[in-house]
């Protein structure tokens, strides 16, 4: 049986800000450890997959490389990079025309979403085989959850009844409201959809043709236009754009007479919200979740996170069921209750064109990272980490100059046609619109403070003239 992992990792969880942003998504959030993405990709791997196949944003590819490159046992990936999010119709369609050309017809996909939770890997492997079984037989197989209280969150499958034992899915139904998810749990016959799935990669497009044949088509032209460099394929942004932005629960699932459901015997979360990442933490005996550094007087119920620069005190007095998020440019404090609406303070600081909905207080770059510590009118302070071998762009600067001191490792200074080695505590000046570059020439992680000085000092203010990842 040839079995391939297709790992899903797109969307920005709004509902996680302000650690989850567009430019670092939920998948990268470490919750017990690894990062969710790594957890997706090694349960893929311990189910025996023959090879990874991961669809992401085109801008994640660094990051989720990062993440598998780390890995103790990486596994043979391919990647297809999405110039735009297009939901999981697309998505699916795309891996699944993919896997039919390289792999063949009985092609086994296993469908995975890179921001669950699964704590207990062997009896996923389980379900997850069985799963298998069933789509050798044309199946089209959905991992159904058994619920635990009336959740509007979720998509709901009804079957004749909820079981231990895999069985036909008579229909799909889309998140309802609270008292029809009362009345559906009342029914007991009904899953959560947890969005993970199985079947041939022949049986998925055969579904498609037959009940999203336009979805079909698109996905095929977009494949046409892709170009393929290593193990990376890369699609014409406009033809990729015509795909229907259509979950595959619409454009196939909810249609197809021949869906099954293995029930989860495993514990799931979708990790969807603050509470559900409060749960996935041990509390105390009032309980808090939070670090033992967090001073809590008369505290119950409370998650508190701290992503700070520096060592930072917290502490909570006389508080109940709350969330709080302390990053270096963003606070959350939210009552557990109204965790949801967090989408809606998403949308108004997009509304404002507020950076800390697109990056993260510490950005990722292909190179590093660089991390803001102070910005007032005329001037901003970053932190900047390279890693061993790795150089910025070759750039210039319209309406700033800037000021480096290298505090730690050994780094290359362009300046105009000069190059000089920059060791700790040395400093170097460049000049407004003077040509520059940064490499990391020692065999430790280079780090630097820049102080930026001028009338604008935003991100885009970047001219590049070379650059070794493809931006310039």
């Amino acid at each position: 049986m040839k079995l391939v992992s297709v790992v899903l990792s797109g969307g920005a969880g709004t509902r996680l800000w302000p650690v989850s942003r567009q430019a670092y998504p939920k998948p990268f959030m470490k919750l017990g450890g690894p990062t969710l993405l790594e957890q997706a990709i090694s349960r893929g791997q311990a189910c025996g997959t023959d090879e990874l196949l991961v669809i992401t944003n085109q801008d994640h590819l660094f990051l989720t490389k990062g993440v598998i490159d780390q890995l103790a046992d990486p596994p043979h990936t391919q990647f297809l990079l999405e110039p735009k999010g297009r939901n999981t119709g697309p998505a699916i369609a795309l891996a699944a025309l993919h896997c039919l050309q390289t792999h063949g017809p009985d092609t086994v996909m296993v469908v995975l979403a890179a921001d669950h939770l699964i704590p207990d890997t062997p009896a996923f492997v389980a379900c997850a085989m069985e799963a298998a079984e069933l789509a050798l037989k044309g199946q089209l197989v959905v991992f159904g959850i058994h619920p635990t209280g009336p959740d509007t969150g979720f998509g709901y499958l009804e079957v004749e009844h909820v079981t231990r034992q895999s069985q036909p899915v008579l229909r799909f139904v889309e998140k309802p409201d609270l008292p029809t998810a009362q009345a559906y749990l009342a029914t007991g016959r009904y899953y959560w959809n947890s969005g993970m799935f199985c079947f041939t990669a022949q049986t998925m497009v055969d579904a498609l043709a037959q009940h999203a044949p336009h979805a079909l088509a698109a996905a095929r032209d977009a494949l046409k236009s892709g170009t393929l460099q290593g193990n990376v394929t890369r699609f014409d942004a406009h033809v990729f754009g015509l795909q229907p932005d259509i979950s595959i629960d619409y454009a196939v699932m909810e249609k197809a007479a021949n869906v099954s459901v293995v029930p989860a015997k495993f514990g799931w979360s979708d990790v969807g919200s603050w509470p559900a990442v409060s749960q996935a933490h041990t509390a105390d005996t009032s309980g808090n979740t939070f670090a033992a550094d967090v001073v809590s007087v008369d505290t119950q119920g409370t998650h508190v996170q701290v992503e700070s620069h520096g060592p930072k005190v917290v502490a909570t007095v006389g508080v109940k069921d709350l969330v709080i998020v302390d990053t270096p440019d963003a606070l959350l404090v939210a009552h557990k209750d109204s965790a949801q609406k967090i989408k809606s303070v998403v949308d108004a600081l997009k509304a404002r064109g507020h950076e800390s909905t697109q990056l993260p207080a510490a950005v990722q770059r292909p190179w590093g990272s660089y991390a803001t510590l102070k910005e007032e009118a005329g001037y901003k302070v970053k932190r900047i980490t390279v890693k061993p071998g790795e150089s910025l762009s070759l750039q210039y600067h319209h309406q700033r100059a800037e000021h480096w001191v290298v505090v730690q490792g050994i780094g290359l200074v362009q300046v105009g046609d000069k190059e000089l080695r920059t060791e700790p505590g040395q400093y170097r000046y460049i000049p407004l619109k003077e040509k520059h570059r940064l490499s990391n020439i020692g065999t430790e992680e280079l780090v630097l403070i820049e102080v930026q000085c001028g009338t604008y000092l935003g991100e885009d203010d970047i001219v590049r003239l070379a650059d070794s990842y493809g931006r310039a």
